[in-house]
């Protein structure tokens, strides 16, 4: 039986934390981006 805590648990979970949230903030910005871009077609026909 082992009683130490494993610290590359929370290591893998932090990355894994950071790098998914980086890519939703990248998923985000760039589905709010194009929204803008088809706002700005969108004013420019009118």
């Amino acid at each position: 039986m082992r009683e130490a805590l494993d610290q590359w648990t929370f290591v893998y979970a932090a990355y894994l934390i950071g790098i998914g949230g980086t890519l939703a903030m990248i998923a985000w910005s760039w589905l709010a981006m194009k929204r803008a871009e088809a706002r700005r077609e969108r004013a420019r026909r009118k």
